[in-house]
């Protein structure tokens, strides 16, 4: 574990030791002791974790040597002692960046000892953020993100790298599970603004009436339910990305009151009159020809013009040749790891099978259809006898309409079955193509019936 440096600034050097001996305690901490405020200030090179100081010193007194420190460690946390119990100088000094003000008596020490967890906490918590944010940002990667090496494929690449060194609105095409939000979250991370926001918002799933104050916020009153102040989407980007999925979606009223919003770069809250200028890019994406909405009046032509910026088209997987296999690989092989399982391969004719699908549901069906093979299958080895795509008298896509996860994806299938042969496990079982065991133990959790 790292160590956590604390500089103790007090003119009483009696005092400053019992601090230290109580803090060194934790062997991860290191506290060096300084009596004053000047001292510290010039002999002090690197920025400590914490500052604990005594408000009541000669030279800089409590409250200005605050002010310095803030300048010249501006990520340090300072904690004030003082022997006075005054409100108003507690409240000026937490309001001028101090952590906590604490006053000298009997239960200092345990006091300074629970703030410096929380001060660890917080800062173990930043730590963390930053990992997560280094992690989306390597997942993001057009390398890592994608698995293809299709001409199609190549295409969009070079068009994320451009998109992604410039500020321009990029508009993104492809049917339903071909990765346009994908391809957005690329664009940001790869960007300037990694580092900022970015926010997605599915248009199709906000209804037509809550769609101005989801995207521009409201205020306090704004209407009935309206109990505060709440910023919108487009707030919550500023600095960094907006995300509208299924632009196609929006209703032609809503369409002239973003087409100001874009050209303007400012909102009004609903409710509200102030202006708040925006500065945000826009990413939008839709499965629907745009074009020929504008041709049949569902879309505004000018809202159309302003959001086309630069265009990325996703092919559909069925295009993309051995893209397909590459990524049932890394999604076979993924999913085994990820769940614990031994290793699985695909044979010649499950490839084969798989080339000869149409895949209406994409990437997002072969993912699903991986996953549900990886679980179903008895044996190391995936044969085409193994793969499904019919389910329940439906394609997987269809069955991949409700919102449901792998395991109730599962349940549901196995159930179909039970209730085809009367129960007959053994007759489930060999339509499905899995041991008996497999069934019986989804009984015996009370995943299934029968």
């Amino acid at each position: 574990m790292a160590q956590f440096t604390i500089a103790i600034v007090e003119d009483d050097k009696w005092y400053a030791e019992l601090l230290k001996h109580h803090l060194i305690l934790n062997p991860d901490h290191t506290v060096s002791c300084y009596d004053d405020g000047l001292t510290f200030l010039n002999k002090a090179k690197k920025e400590p974790d914490m500052v604990c100081i005594d408000y009541s010193m000669p030279g800089l007194n409590g409250e200005e040597l605050l002010k310095r420190i803030k300048v010249k460690f501006p990520k340090t946390e300072v904690v004030v002692i003082s022997g006075q119990e005054d409100v108003a100088t507690a409240v000026k000094l937490l309001r001028l960046g101090a952590y906590d003000y604490l006053i000298k008596d009997d239960e200092t020490k345990e006091r300074l000892w629970n703030t410096v967890l929380r001060i660890r906490e917080k800062q173990a918590l930043k730590e963390e953020v930053i990992e997560l944010k280094k992690e989306v940002q390597s997942k993001y990667k057009v390398n890592n993100a994608f698995i293809g090496k299709s001409p199609q494929m190549n295409t969009v690449f070079k068009l994320i790298e451009k998109a992604s060194n410039v500020d321009i609105t990029v508009s993104i095409s492809g049917e339903t599970g071909t990765g346009k939000e994908v391809v957005a979250k690329s664009i940001h991370y790869n960007s300037p603004k990694k580092a900022k926001p970015f926010v997605a918002v599915n248009l199709a799933a906000i209804p037509n009436e809550l769609a101005e104050s989801e995207l521009f916020g409201h205020e306090k009153g704004a209407f009935t339910g309206a109990n505060s102040r709440r910023i919108g989407k487009f707030e919550e980007a500023q600095d960094g990305t907006l995300f509208l999925d299924e632009i196609g979606e929006m209703e032609m009223n809503m369409q002239a009151k973003l087409l100001r919003a874009l050209q303007e770069k400012e909102i009004v809250r609903v409710g509200g009159s102030a202006k708040v200028k925006l500065n945000i890019r826009v990413i939008v994406a839709t499965h629907r020809n745009l074009l020929e909405e504008v041709q049949n009046g569902n879309f505004r032509q000018d809202l159309y013009y302003r959001l086309l910026g630069l265009p990325i088209e996703l092919p559909p997987l069925r295009q993309r040749g051995d893209d397909i296999l590459l990524l049932a690989d890394h999604f076979l092989a993924e999913f085994c790891n990820s769940n614990g399982k031994q290793k699985q391969i695909l044979t010649s004719e499950a490839q084969q099978k798989l080339m000869s699908y149409p895949f209406p549901g994409n990437v997002r069906e072969l993912k699903a259809l991986i996953e549900l093979t990886a679980v179903l299958a008895d044996k190391d080895e995936i044969k085409a006898d193994d793969i499904s795509y019919r389910v329940s008298g439906g394609s997987l896509a269809d069955l991949m309409k409700s919102d449901l996860s792998l395991k109730e994806y599962n349940a549901k299938i196995v159930q179909h079955y039970l209730d085809k042969y009367d129960k007959n496990v053994v007759k489930a079982a060999k339509a499905l193509k899995v041991g008996k065991s497999t069934i019986y133990r989804m009984i015996q959790a009370g995943e299934v019936n029968a």
